[in-house]
């Protein structure tokens, strides 16, 4: 790409709430703004979520201390961990009132001491291949399932559900965040997704959509940045303990087949696979979301934004895809330049472009060169696949239902073969 005007132009973008040095280029179609580097980027940011409105209350959330007998014998099924013990087993031991008195005591021992025992850090990986995969010469093909000591599972399970009602309450979590949290999935970004589409094409305004992910999500997570976000928030400093050393001096082992690995120790990120994951990854990004929606306003950037875990969705509505394009391009170097500030990443390789359009006639609309920031040029296709819908266009889901009508034909066949065999069915036929 050529630049028409080369020159660096540094100033400063203040705010009530923010404080940034940014330095721009501009050229005829893109405007790439790059953030100037500072020292302590970390406590910096961290300075901007102390000041952000929703966090300002700071409330102290104490409420959590107590695990209640209730929300204790609500148990569901899943495969037992390094303890042996299946939930079938712990439903029959928590029938007794002295057995189940005494876990509850553990569990708000753990809170009140901010001590997570040892016992329940200890967990059992077993790695299995994913299906529908053309090779499986590549650590990607495969699946870590971790599988925890049951009681530690049902104390965590307990704090998630306490800890999720207590953000909720308080407003921690950001409108846009629809991953990770009770009663909010995936169709319920797809159907916002989709009145925002229909919303614009009353204004007459065609919808740009940019899809990134967060390479490595979970690993990469940091205990102290965590720790310190929940400070900011207004947790108790007993919670905060708790999480803190919950986070640390992780153990598991490996399973292949038959084969058996040492024990490694695993202290990075918030382990993935444990019911409190989900809501501390809710907790991590939720003022980040926050920083990155005030920082697009500052830069006068109408984009919208959904948010599924680590999976991230910019909404561009204008009348022309070149505008569009434009502000999706300047949102994507601010969100990776920030992105960087939180010690996480972007996955260039993931990162999908497609556009809405009622048009009858040709429709071709140019392409989003990410080349500058570290991507390669987009291109839209025909259709685009999104948290398990399929798009087109003008919103028809035609591709959709053929797609699941199909699945589901193809899993009542595989059902045949099942039950005609003696062994389980291999990885290519799944």
């Amino acid at each position: 790409m050529m630049f028409l005007e080369s020159s660096w132009i540094s100033f400063w973008l203040s705010s009530e709430r923010s404080h940034y040095n940014y330095r721009i280029i501009t050229n005829s179609a893109y405007i790439v703004i790059q953030p100037v580097p500072s020292p302590s980027a970390w406590a910096q940011q961290l300075t901007e979520i102390g000041k952000i409105h929703y966090l300002s209350i700071y409330r102290k959330i104490s409420n959590l201390m107590c695990v209640g007998r209730n929300r204790m014998v609500q148990i569901n099924a899943s495969a037992p961990g390094p303890d042996k013990l299946s939930w079938s087993h712990l439903k029959i031991i928590l029938k007794d009132n002295e057995c189940l008195g005494i876990i509850i005591r553990i569990a708000n021992a753990c809170i009140e001491l901010g001590y997570w025992p040892s016992h329940f850090k200890r967990s059992m990986t077993v790695v299995i291949p994913k299906p529908n995969k053309k090779s499986y010469d590549s650590p990607k093909s495969f699946r870590p399932i971790v599988l925890l000591n049951t009681v530690g599972k049902l104390i965590k399970k307990v704090i998630r559900e306490r800890l999720q009602f207590t953000m909720a309450a308080n407003d921690f979590i950001h409108p846009s965040q629809l991953g990770g949290l009770k009663s909010k999935s995936m169709t319920d970004a797809d159907i916002a997704l989709t009145h925002i589409i229909q919303t614009g094409w009353v204004k007459n305004l065609s919808t740009s959509t940019l899809t990134f992910d967060i390479a490595q999500f979970f690993p990469l997570l940091n205990h102290h940045l965590l720790t310190l976000i929940m400070k900011k928030a207004g947790f108790d400093n007993r919670i905060v303990s708790f999480f803190a050393n919950y986070l640390i001096d992780r153990k598991t082992n490996y399973f292949w087949n038959n084969f058996m690995s040492p024990i490694f120790n695993v202290n990075v990120g918030v382990g993935q696979g444990s019911v409190l994951s989900p809501i501390l990854s809710a907790l991590y990004l939720s003022p980040f979301i926050y920083i990155l929606e005030n920082q697009l306003k500052i830069l006068k950037i109408l984009i919208s934004i959904i948010s599924f875990v680590d999976d991230g969705l910019f909404i561009s509505q204008s009348n022309s895809f070149d505008i569009s394009n434009s502000h999706l391009f300047c949102s994507y170097n601010v969100l990776a330049n920030l992105l960087e500030k939180f010690g996480l990443v972007v996955e260039h390789s993931k990162t999908e472009i497609f556009h809405f359009n009622r048009s009858q006639g040709i429709f071709n609309p140019p392409p989003l060169n990410l080349s500058l920031l570290g991507g390669s040029i987009l291109c839209p296709n025909n259709s685009w696949k999104y948290l398990g819908f399929i798009f087109n266009k003008k919103l028809m889901f035609h591709q959709h239902v053929d797609f699941y009508m199909n699945k589901s034909i193809s899993t009542v066949k595989c059902m045949k073969i099942l039950r005609n065999s003696n062994c389980d069915i291999n990885p290519l036929q799944k």
